[in-house]
C-alpha cells in the first residue's frame, strides 16, 4: 500500500465515511425556513377602506348609485363643453378691457400735458363705458389680490401684463358691481373702475344653477322612489321575522317591483303552508294524545280493580308507576311535537310569571329562591315560556338542593333569565348533547325537558346556554329578546 493511499491493510477507509477526500466533515447547519415577508396589499387596502365609506343600507348604496354617475356625467359636461366656452369668453371680455386701457395710456404718452391728459380720459370714459381718473403724483401700494371664483381674475391680470408692461393692482372685493384697477403711471397712478359686466358673463353661475338645480330634482324623484321600493323590502323583512318568532303576523301586501311584489306573495303563501301544517299536526297530535290515554286509563282501572292481594300488592303497585310514567312519557313527546306553535305571543308580565313558576316548583318540594324585578314586560308566548322555566327547574330539582330564579333586564337589547343551582353540574363537554332529543335521559328523565326548552325560547328569538353556576353547580342562562 502506498504511502499517499487512502485505504489500510484492511481494505477500510483511513477517513470517517463522513470526510471527502480527507477533508473534515461540514457542519450541517439548519438555517430557518423562509417566511413570506408581509406585504403592503394596497389595492386590498383600498377595497376595505371603499367598503367602510360606502353606505350599509340598499336605500343609501341605491341613492349613491344614482347619485355618483349623475355627478360625474354633469362634472364632464361643465368642463368639457361649458369650461371651455367660459375660458374663452373671460379672456375675449378681459383682454378687450386691457386694450382699452393699454390704448388710453399710449395716447396720453403720446399727447401729454394736463388739457390733452383730461380729453383722452373724458373720452375713454365716454366711448369705453370705464370709469377712469388720474391721481397726480400718486404712487402704486403693492398690495395682495384676493382670488375670486371663476378664471376673471387670472384672465384680467395676464391681459393686462401683456398690454400695459406697468405696476398695477386689482381689487374684486371691495365692490360688488365694479373692479377696481391701479395702473402706476408716470404722471401718478390711474384710477380704474370697470363694470363686472364688462369682464365676465353671468351665463356661467345661470348655467351651474341649472346643473345643480336639475341634480337635486333627479335625486329627490329617485330616492322617493327608491325609498318605496325598500319600504316594501322592510315589511317583508318584518313580517318574516314576527312569523320566525311565532308571532301574528298579518298577510303582506304586494307592492313594489315585481320581484318584491313576487317575494312577499310567495311569502304569504309559504305563511299559510305552515300554518295550515301547524294546524293539521295538532288536531292529529289530539287525535293521538286521545288514543294513547285510552287504553292506559283501561289499564289503570284495571289495576284499581284487582283484589287486594298482600302476594299483588307489590307488582300492582309497580305496574300503577309505569302506566304513570308512559302517560308522563306521552306528554312529553306531543309537547315536543306540538312545540306549542299555536299560541301567539303578547305582552306578559315576565316578574309575574316566574313568581308562579316557582310558587309551582315550591309546591312540589323544591327550594327555590326567586330574584326578579317588580316588573318586566315584554312580548312572550306565556304557555309556552312557562312550560320552559318549569323543565329547567324540574331538571335542576332533581340534582340540587337549592336553586335561584333570577331575571333581569339587558338594557335595549332584552332580559336574561337565569337558573343557579348547586348539583353536581354538567361536564363542559357534554352541555350542548343534552339539548338534543332524547339524549338527555340521563338528565331530565325522558330526553324532552330540555330539548323542549331550547325550541321554546329559540322560538322567541332567545337562546339557552349552559355554564357553571356561582353555586357551585349548572347554571341555565336564558336569553329573551325584547
Amino acid at each position: 500500500m502506498s504511502a499517499g493511499s487512502n485505504i489500510d491493510a484492511k481494505g477500510r477507509s483511513r477517513f470517517p465515511p463522513t470526510t471527502v477526500n480527507g477533508l473534515p466533515p461540514i457542519a450541517e447547519t439548519h438555517l430557518p425556513p423562509l417566511t413570506a415577508r408581509p406585504r403592503f396589499d394596497a389595492a386590498r387596502r383600498f377595497r376595505v377602506l371603499i367598503k367602510r365609506m360606502l353606505p350599509r343600507s340598499l336605500l343609501g348604496r341605491s341613492l349613491l348609485m344614482i347619485l355618483l354617475p349623475l355627478l360625474i356625467l354633469e362634472g364632464v359636461a361643465l368642463q368639457v363643453f361649458y369650461g371651455n366656452h367660459i375660458d374663452v369668453v373671460s379672456r375675449r371680455l378681459t383682454g378687450s378691457v386691457a386694450g382699452e386701457l393699454g390704448f388710453t395710456i399710449d395716447l396720453m404718452r403720446r399727447f401729454p400735458g394736463p388739457d390733452n391728459t383730461a380729453w383722452i380720459l373724458d373720452l375713454a370714459r365716454s366711448r369705453f363705458d370705464l370709469d377712469i381718473a388720474l391721481d397726480p403724483g400718486g404712487q402704486l401700494i403693492h398690495r395682495k389680490s384676493a382670488n375670486v371664483l371663476g378664471p376673471m381674475d387670472d384672465d384680467l391680470k395676464a391681459a393686462l401684463q401683456q398690454s400695459l408692461h406697468l405696476p398695477f393692482f386689482m381689487d374684486w372685493t371691495s365692490d360688488s358691481h365694479v373692479v377696481l384697477v391701479q395702473i402706476q403711471v408716470p404722471d401718478g397712478v390711474l384710477q380704474v373702475r370697470a363694470p363686472r359686466k364688462r369682464l365676465y358673463t353671468e351665463t356661467f353661475y345661470l348655467f351651474v344653477l341649472w346643473v345643480v338645480g336639475i341634480a337635486a330634482v333627479v335625486f329627490s324623484i329617485a330616492a322617493l322612489f327608491m325609498r318605496n321600493q325598500v319600504r316594501a323590502i322592510r315589511r317583508l323583512a318584518a313580517a318574516a321575522e314576527a312569523f320566525g318568532l311565532g308571532r301574528d303576523a298579518d298577510m303582506i301586501k304586494p307592492e313594489g317591483a315585481l320581484e318584491v311584489r313576487r317575494a312577499a306573495t310567495a311569502f304569504n303563501r309559504m305563511q299559510e303552508r305552515i300554518r295550515r301544517f301547524l294546524v293539521q299536526r295538532t288536531e292529529m297530535l289530539a287525535g293521538v294524545s286521545h288514543d294513547l290515554r285510552t287504553p292506559l286509563t283501561r289499564l289503570r282501572l284495571a289495576l284499581a280493580m284487582l283484589p287486594a292481594r298482600d302476594d299483588l300488592r307489590e307488582d300492582i303497585a309497580e305496574m300503577e308507576a309505569d302506566v304513570a310514567e308512559m302517560e308522563r312519557m306521552i306528554g312529553a313527546y306531543l309537547a315536543f311535537a306540538r312545540g306549542e306553535g299555536t299560541e301567539q305571543a303578547e305582552p306578559v308580565d315576565l316578574s309575574a310569571l316566574l313568581e308562579d313558576v316557582a310558587a309551582r316548583a315550591r309546591r312540589a318540594g323544591a327550594d327555590v329562591a326567586l330574584d326578579v324585578p317588580e316588573a318586566l314586560t315584554l312580548p312572550l308566548r306565556a304557555d309556552a315560556t312557562r312550560r320552559a322555566i318549569t323543565n329547567l327547574l324540574d331538571n335542576a330539582r332533581r340534582h340540587a338542593r337549592h336553586i335561584v330564579l333570577a331575571a333581569s333586564p339587558q338594557g335595549q337589547r332584552g332580559v336574561q333569565v337565569t337558573v343557579d343551582d348547586d348539583g353536581p353540574g354538567i361536564p363542559p363537554d357534554q352541555r350542548e348533547s343534552v339539548f338534543r332529543a332524547f339524549e338527555s335521559g340521563a338528565i331530565d328523565g325522558t330526553g324532552l325537558g330540555l330539548t323542549i326548552a331550547r325550541d321554546i325560547v329559540r322560538a322567541h328569538g332567545g337562546d339557552i346556554v349552559l355554564e357553571d353556576s356561582p353555586m357551585g353547580g349548572l347554571r341555565a342562562r336564558i336569553r329573551l329578546p325584547v
